[in-house]
């Protein structure tokens, strides 16, 4: 597996090109087809495979998706970089109400997360969303006093928008941004990524196959699980799924003429944008994530990304990546 960095100076961070997200493993896209064991054999085959890069949150589960990662990755601990995030006010059944990054609450979760991760450090924390009830300053400052006291390795941010990463940085610096990013999902481009290259900070995508879409799995007629979260999302209505088959019909051409999946020129079309860009996608199969990795050895040309960037030009995508109030929540 090939190897990125993350952020720079003293901040960086080197991990594998490709990274595993963990939320599906507890949440997310309906039944679990896998035990809790099934699901420590994926993660620990992503180990196997070389990925460094293990993507998790309080709010997966809740909560129960740390201590699946941590469990499951406590025997290789020291080979692994473990992320996890803070910032969301969760209820007494464990459901996000809103944001919460007072530094009071930072540490209390950071505690929490090391005490369900079983490990002494987070390898890096990430703002899960921007808060606009605390300054931006305050939350990197007390993630700095984490890192001083030795809890946390390095920042991280989540959906935040130019300005308040430049705020961040100037405080901590941030190592890397979280984001959704990927070809129907191009919000980043315009002044997120040139401002993440001015200062030296790496760039996660998550959701890099469009939450499934983007791999040609999902048509109009797919039935999705009542508590799979694509079905409250509008891009996901039937309607839209039919129209955003273009993405699908111009990444599949290319794949059939590089020998590789839809999926795979999904995620290779990322690594390709940036050299500090490290994509995060989610999977449940030993098989999928056999796939994943395959997308690092996929190299496209010149004249295969200008077919992609030709091809999505001329299309427009249909449906919102979020509902409205979703995308409240996003500093973007």
């Amino acid at each position: 597996m090939q190897t990125r960095t993350l952020g720079s100076g003293t901040s960086s961070l080197e991990v594998s090109a490709i990274g595993l997200g963990c939320m599906g493993m507890s949440q997310g896209y309906g039944p679990n087809p896998g035990t809790r064991e099934e699901m420590i054999a994926v993660l620990r085959g992503a180990v196997d495979r070389e990925i460094t890069l293990f993507d998790t949150a309080e709010v997966y589960g809740p909560f129960v998706n740390e201590e699946l990662v941590g469990e499951a990755l406590a025997p290789v601990r020291d080979q692994v970089v473990i992320a996890t995030k803070f910032g969301f006010k969760l209820d007494e059944e464990g459901r996000s109400v809103g944001t919460d990054s007072r530094p009071e609450h930072i540490r209390e979760v950071a505690d929490a997360a090391l005490r369900r991760l079983g490990t002494d450090v987070i390898d890096l924390f990430y703002q899960h969303r921007v808060d606009p009830q605390v300054p931006i300053e305050d939350v990197a400052g007390t993630v700095a006093e984490l890192i001083e006291a030795g809890k946390v390795r390095r920042f991280g941010l989540s959906e935040a928008g130019a300005d308040t990463i430049r705020r961040a940085h100037a405080v901590q610096p941030v190592t890397a941004l979280q984001s959704e990013y990927s070809l129907w999902t191009r919000d980043p481009e315009p002044e997120i990524l040139p401002t993440l290259e001015e200062l030296g900070i790496g760039f996660v995508p998550f959701s890099p196959l469009g939450r499934g879409f983007l791999t040609g799995a999902l048509t109009s007629a797919t039935q999705l699980a009542e508590d799979d979260m694509r079905t409250g999302l509008p891009r996901f209505k039937a309607e839209n799924r039919d129209a955003n088959q273009a993405f699908v019909e111009l990444l599949g051409a290319v794949a059939a003429r590089k020998g590789c999946t839809t999926a795979q020129v999904a995620l290779a079309w990322l690594l390709a944008q940036k050299p500090w860009i490290v994509p995060i996608p989610g999977t449940r199969r030993t098989s999928r994530l056999e796939e994943n990795i395959g997308a690092a050895d996929v190299e496209l040309t010149a004249a295969d990304l200008a077919e992609i960037a030709a091809g999505a030009e001329k299309i427009q995508v249909s449906g919102e990546r979020y509902t409205e109030a979703m995308l409240r929540m996003t500093g973007l």
